[in-house]
């Protein structure tokens, strides 16, 4: 057999045109992913290149590696990495049925994590106008007007989940076999709230956010049904005088959001995002943004590092005369 790389190449080509009886464009594609590998291998220092010759028979999983760390480093995304490792393999993996070899080098080479996608935060002049202004197209007066700008006041100022929001009492109750999982402190400007693995945590509340549910309660206590049973202590109440439950308020913030022509589609959770971040931005404590948000790993938290720099990123590009924005000249 002819051990030169571009002839194993062809002659594997061939093997999944004939035998494994793949289409054309699939094979162009398997064969453009070893010519890359051909090309990788033979620009590095390569102990498998013997007289200015590649040969494929001496690549290790060493080789490989870099390969794939050099795909990634131009940019390449996890999935292309991986599926580029996927032919490398199979090629490899025919090669030994032909020739000897130690091992596929391949074996063992995992293409680096997907990048999860950044949450999205609005800009902090977004996120003032979403919670402080009324719907334009409704009575700034009525009953649910004020309810919905506590709600949504007090999601942003403390970086709630909708959920905890839902829980939220209008003080500290114990009534037999029902007890608060969340209440609000408008004494202590705080909010105690009940999260992941049932663990209460404090979390601050500003002074926009207290002043909105300042408001809102005269309205609450003509709503209170005595016969409402632990609904009666809710923080916010429906007009049937029902606890307000997280799934309204989710939809009542994506219509508040739409009224307002805001640009993303709004959700409880983009108000969270927003709090971590635009906190983390003017503090740079992770730790505390971390305990405020109740997270049990801080690496849930660093997410928001990425924001950071992301919104960093725009204002150099924006402000900094050397800044690649319009491209070279």
């Amino acid at each position: 057999m002819d051990t030169a790389p571009h002839s194993l190449i062809q002659q594997y080509l061939s093997t999944l045109r004939t035998q494994r009886k793949l289409s054309a464009h699939t094979t162009e594609n398997y064969g453009r992913d070893l010519q890359e590998l051909h090309s990788l291998l033979s620009t590095s220092a390569n102990p498998a290149i013997d007289d200015g010759a590649l040969d494929f028979r001496k690549t290790s999983q060493v080789q490989i590696r870099k390969c794939a760390a050099q795909l990634h480093a131009r940019g390449l995304n996890a999935r292309s990495i991986s599926r580029k490792l996927s032919a490398w393999r199979g090629f490899f993996a025919w090669l030994s049925m032909e020739i000897e070899l130690k091992a596929n080098p391949v074996d063992g080479v995992k293409p680096p994590k997907k990048s999860k996608p950044l949450p999205k935060a609005l800009a902090a002049d977004d996120a003032i106008r979403l919670v402080s202004q009324g719907n334009p197209g409704k009575d700034p007066s009525s009953t649910m007007a004020a309810c919905n700008r506590a709600m949504f006041e007090l999601l942003y100022s403390s970086g709630l989940r909708v959920s905890e929001l839902a829980t939220i009492d209008i003080a500290d109750t114990r009534e037999g076999a029902y007890e608060s999982a969340g209440w609000i402190d408008q004494e202590n400007a705080e909010v105690t709230v009940t999260g992941k693995g049932d663990k209460k945590r404090k979390v601050p509340v500003g002074q926009a956010a207290l002043q909105a549910i300042a408001d809102w309660l005269p309205i609450r206590a003509s709503l209170v049904k005595a016969d409402a049973g632990p609904d009666r202590h809710a923080l916010f109440l429906t007009e049937r005088g029902t606890r307000m439950s997280a799934r309204v308020t989710q939809l009542r913030l994506k219509i508040h959001g739409q009224a307002l022509g805001m640009a993303s589609d709004v959700h409880p959770h983009m108000l969270r995002h927003s709090f971590a971040s635009h906190v983390l931005q003017s503090s740079g404590d992770l730790r505390a943004v971390q305990e405020m948000l109740g997270h049990a790993s801080i690496t849930a938290t660093q997410v928001y590092t990425a924001l950071d720099f992301q919104r960093l990123a725009q204002v150099y590009d924006q402000a900094h005369p050397r800044a690649k924005k319009n491209g070279p000249k």
